[in-house]
Order: structure tokens, then sequence, then C-alpha cells
């Protein structure tokens, strides 16, 4: 990045609204600092694909990324979110790993490798932690890196981390985990991944399929979510989605104009 490192870290936490201390360019790096970055960042900056479908091309740079999502106030998905986030981590001190991970399917199976982007925290108060900010309505703080525990928010959302291997075509069996939410009397997965510790540029293939292939639900609709502190609010094209204490709401947006109002309004995104 051009700018200096402690500039840009201050810009950051002010975006995401984490009250830093005055005399230091980022907090320490403790459990308590990682959730309360976590948290601070899904309550400011939502989950989107709006650049997809205004034609602005999505560059996995530190520096682009940084530009979009705290100079120019944007959200984006899981490349760009946690692609950037991983830059406030390492400068606060944590030490993190890029991983790949494939999404669940409704139907069955898990999406190809690179499919997401998902972080490793390591060794944080003796233990390494699941981070993620960029996979819209999922876990709100960093999941503790243990198999077979269940882990309970304050909401009540129950998650947990599964191990599992596949075997593959040269008989080499791969091992995962996989993120599990427990919804609707079961455990449903979210997505999986192994532990191959990746550079951003590697997602870069993948993140060019989902910004132009009509293949990609990020091609197929708009989408703007975002956490608050009793729920979340959601765009899905002219639909919005307010879920509080979780009672659900639905309305239907009558215009572009009034989209763009409401992306404002209640995003604070201007696209």
């Amino acid at each position: 990045m051009t700018i200096l490192h402690s500039t840009a870290a201050q810009a950051y936490l002010e975006r995401i609204h984490f009250p830093a201390p005055a005399d230091a360019a980022a907090p320490a790096p403790t459990l308590h600092t990682l959730r309360a970055l976590h948290e601070a960042h899904l309550l400011a900056v939502p989950f989107e694909n709006l650049s997809i479908h205004a034609g602005q091309p999505i560059i996995l740079d530190e520096g682009a990324l940084f530009k979009k999502i705290v100079r120019r106030r944007r959200g984006g998905f899981c490349y760009e979110l946690n692609g950037l986030f991983v830059w406030l981590l390492r400068q606060s001190g944590f030490q993190v790993d890029l991983l790949s991970a494939g999404v669940a399917h409704a139907s069955g199976g898990f999406g190809p490798e690179f499919d997401h982007l998902t972080l490793l925290v390591h060794q944080v108060e003796g233990a390494d932690w699941l981070a993620d900010v960029g996979f819209g309505d999922s876990f709100r703080q960093p999941l503790r890196f243990v198999a077979d525990v269940e882990q309970v928010e304050a909401d009540g959302s129950r998650y947990r981390l599964q191990r599992a291997s596949e075997g593959r075509e040269d008989d080499v069996r791969r091992e995962y985990w996989i993120v599990q939410q427990f919804s609707e009397g079961q455990w449903q997965a979210q997505y999986r991944f192994t532990l191959e510790p990746h550079a951003l540029a590697d997602f870069n293939e993948m993140c060019h399929y989902q910004q132009t292939s009509p293949e990609s639900h990020f091609t197929q609709q708009r989408i703007c979510t975002l956490a608050t502190p009793t729920g979340r609010v959601s765009l899905s094209d002219l639909r919005l989605i307010t879920t509080i204490q979780g009672h659900r709401e639905e309305r239907l947006l009558h215009s572009e104009e009034e989209y763009r109002a409401v992306l404002a309004e209640q995003f604070g995104v201007v696209v």
C-alpha cells in the first residue's frame, strides 16, 4: 500500500467503528480483540455483490480492496472482505492463514476449491480460531478450532466444526474440516476447507469466475446484507428483508430510485 500502515490501520478501524487507543496503530492481538474486530466488521461492512452488476471489475489487490471497502465505504464478497480483513488482523499482530473452501450445496456435496475464502487465526490464548467476515449470515464470533464441540452464540445460534476425509482419483485421501450450523432441527453444512495456506492471488481465477459466469449465483441477482445488533437487514434485488430478534418482515421496493435510497440509508452504500 502507498500509505503508512499505521494511518491505514486507523482508517480501517474507524470504518468498522472500532475504538482503537489513541497511541496505537492497531489493537493488541488478544482473543478479546479478535472477537471485537470480527463482530465490529460484520456490523459495519455489508456482504454485497453490487460491483458485479454495476460492471465494476473486482481485483484482488490489497490497495484496491482498501480503497473500495475503507475509503469508499463499500462492502464486497468473501474474497474482498476476508482478503482485506486478514491485513488488519496481521497489522494487529495475529498470525493468519488464508484457506480455500467449497460452499455446501442445498442438494448435497460442495463447491470446488477456492469457491470461498476463509481465515484461520493461530495461537490466540492457546487455541486456533476460524474467522470469517465474508459469508453473509453466519457466525458472528470466531469459532474455536476444535472438532465436534457445539459453540453457541449470544442469540442462540449453534455452530460446530467436524472433520471428514474424501478419496481422490489418485487414491490419496484428502482431509477436510466442515463448518456446520444447527438449523431446522438438524446440523447443516455451510462449507468445508483444508488447512493448506494460500496467498490472495490463488483466488484470482475463481474470483473472475464468480463475477463473470452466468452459472455463478453472484451474477444472477443483486444482494446486499448486513448484520445488525438485533438481527439482519438484506436487499435481494428489490426485496427488502428485515429480521429483528427472529421476526422476519419483507417489503417490495417500487423503483430503482427507492432501491438506491435504501442502499444509502440502511447500508451506507453508494454505487
